[in-house]
């Protein structure tokens, strides 16, 4: 099992920057990515960024590329997700996954662990 804590949601303006953090625990040997995804009211969880645990390699969605970064720090076994540019589109519960698949993993049903989510808002 892995265990998946989120923190740094919160408000902040349209054009400004929030920064996410992913604590892994347990078993992380268990995963190979790690992902971000959001959902905002009525709509559906949808993918934000991923990473490779091994190299570093990083995958992102049209819509933040070029805006959101997505890191980790193998050695406390964190990602992060640091979001500039903000705007109120981006307003959504953020979550972090976790998935062994070594593929590129942007579907909610590859990944197998889960956080419980953190809240994002941007005022206009």
């Amino acid at each position: 099992q892995v265990q998946l804590v989120e923190s740094g949601g919160g408000l902040a303006q349209a054009g400004g920057s929030l920064r996410l953090s992913c604590a892994a625990s347990g078993r992380t040997s268990s995963s190979n990515i790690m992902g971000w995804f959001r959902q905002a009211p009525g709509k559906e969880r949808e993918f934000v960024a991923a990473i490779r645990w091994s190299g570093g390699t990083t995958y992102y969605a049209d819509s933040v590329k070029g805006r959101f970064t997505i890191s980790r720090d193998n050695a406390k076994t964190t990602v992060y997700l640091q979001m500039n540019s903000l705007k109120p589109e981006d307003t959504a519960v953020y979550y972090c996954a976790a998935t062994l698949q070594i593929g590129v993993p942007t579907f909610e049903y590859e990944y197998d662990y889960w956080g419980q989510g953190t809240q994002v808002t941007v005022s206009s």
